[in-house]
């Protein structure tokens, strides 16, 4: 789909040329495509302001039957996300319109201040995740997604590009692929089926995979996982991925919660929040996603990616709340909540990941927590982690992919909140608030001296609405993020 060319716009004919514009500065090293830029600025209608948009039909000098023109504002505020942005913008005009194919003039990354590579990456990623629309369940595709985006550069410097495109191009179907899974009804996704879901996907990129099933999982004692799950007929699984390379001594767990429908248990949602409760698998999706781009990324580390598919229901053999269950590291946990239930899959995961595999870090990724939404929004989603260095590095690759995070804290004083009377501990604060901050506590206590960090994506997992490069549905968001993480020296 990425394609690379020096071709001249005098003479190269063109369906559809994206130029983007900045309203205080030329951004672009060729003079044809400057040239063009301070015509659409003429046009009173276009100042190449953030999201203004000029189109200019056959215009003299150049073989473009239309250029697209895309303000990006004023130079100094660029960054490479104002980039990811605009390409997603162009590439949703171009299947608005139902066009096939489209050229971008590359403006010149020195111009806006900003790193080449960090610049071209921004680009193609804005790109590849805007082409993508989730319709297979629409009987007719009313609009289709690009077949080519080339882009257009010096004499030179296609070569070096297009493996640095080929990894970028991998990764983002990664995302996609994470968010098809997300955007998936539960009808299509219950835990037996999902599992064959990803397990499909990941044999294809040479992944190592393994499904534990109901009887394993008691085999194992399994017991807070399998509470979870024991209300619905398709009983729980736990997907394991492995990216093993010969030589690798050092080993990072990914832990994914997947709850592919959570009704609330016992403790029913009420209708205002269910018809979204399909995404409550995006954890396990963005983790699977990762795997598969670690498998073409080829880190300098083993990653092991540890999935919980559970479908929460209520039923006559459902989990109440008040009841007692032993979890896999041994502790009892004393079922505050029903629709507290993330946590109680994630433990069983993490701790069995912990035991198994002796990972030099590991990192979970959940739709934990209503709390996280309410204190951060639906964009940004909250890291825990009482290691500084694997904060500071997901904070890090948060801000370079902008799948954007902020740290909060696990203070010690409100482990009492999780005191139970009864067993070992609660899944479920004694108290109204900081919710997201005692979930990621009680996940805490499962995880022994492992250096661990905890992703709570509640709010940024799922949109109703169309962003610049991602429709509505599932975001992928995770995946991107992860990828980075995994050549970052601070864990490997």
């Amino acid at each position: 789909m990425i394609k690379f060319s020096s071709a001249d716009i005098k003479k190269s004919k063109l369906e559809t040329l994206v130029i983007p514009v900045c309203e205080d500065k030329n951004i672009h090293a060729n003079r044809t495509v400057a040239a063009l830029a301070r015509k659409a600025l003429a046009v009173k209608e276009f100042q190449g302001k953030a999201k203004d948009e000029l189109t200019l039909y056959s215009p003299a000098r150049v073989k473009c039957e239309r250029v697209l023109f895309l303000g990006l504002g004023k130079a100094e505020a660029i960054k490479a996300e104002t980039l990811r942005a605009c390409m997603g913008r162009a590439i949703k005009t171009c299947i608005g319109r139902e066009l096939t194919q489209v050229a971008v003039a590359v403006p010149t990354a020195k111009r806006m201040q900003l790193d080449e590579g960090a610049a071209l990456e921004a680009l193609i990623e804005g790109g590849c995740l805007a082409n993508h629309m989730f319709s297979k369940y629409k009987s007719e595709e009313k609009q289709k997604t690009l077949k080519a985006i080339v882009f257009l550069g010096a004499p030179g410097s296609a070569a070096g590009n297009r493996k640095a495109a080929a990894r970028i191009e991998n990764t983002c179907a990664a995302v996609t692929q994470a968010r098809e899974w997300v955007s998936t009804p539960a009808n299509d996704k219950r835990p037996d089926a999902f599992a064959r879901q990803i397990t499909r996907a990941a044999r294809a990129k040479g992944l190592t995979c393994r499904v534990m099933d109901e009887k394993a999982l008691k085999r194992e004692k399994f017991g807070a996982m399998l509470a979870v799950g024991q209300g619905s007929q398709v009983k729980p699984r736990l997907v394991v991925l492995e990216y093993r390379p010969k030589g690798v001594k050092k080993t990072v767990a990914l832990v994914g919660k997947g709850v592919t429908f959570d009704t609330g248990g016992i403790n029913l949602k009420s209708s205002g929040g269910l018809e979204c409760m399909k995404m409550d698998m995006a954890g396990a999706a963005a983790v699977a996603g990762a795997l598969l781009a670690v498998a073409d990324l080829k880190p300098k580390v083993g990653v092991i990616g540890v999935l919980p598919l559970v479908e929460n229901m209520p039923s006559g053999s459902a989990t109440r709340p008040g009841d007692i269950v032993r979890s896999y590291a041994g502790k009892t946990v004393e079922i505050g909540n029903t629709d507290a239930e993330g946590r109680l899959i994630l433990i069983d995961a993490m701790a069995w990941a912990v035991k198994k595999y002796k990972p030099t870090a590991m990192v979970d990724l959940a739709t934990l927590t209503g709390a996280c939404v309410i204190a951060l929004g639906e964009k940004i989603a909250a890291v825990f982690s009482s290691d500084n260095d694997l904060a500071e590095a997901i904070l890090a690759a948060a801000d370079k992919t902008h799948e954007r995070c902020w740290r909060l804290p696990l203070p010690d004083d409100y482990k009492e909140l999780l005191k139970s009377d009864l067993a070992d501990i609660s899944n479920m604060s004694s108290g109204r608030w900081g919710g997201a901050i005692t979930a990621a506590l009680f996940l805490s206590e499962f995880v022994g001296d492992t250096r661990w960090a905890h992703i709570d994506i509640a709010g940024a997992a799922y949109t109703k609405k169309d962003g610049p490069y991602c429709r509505a549905g599932g975001t992928g968001f995770g995946v991107r993020l992860l990828c980075d993480l995994l050549t970052d020296p601070r864990i490997i």
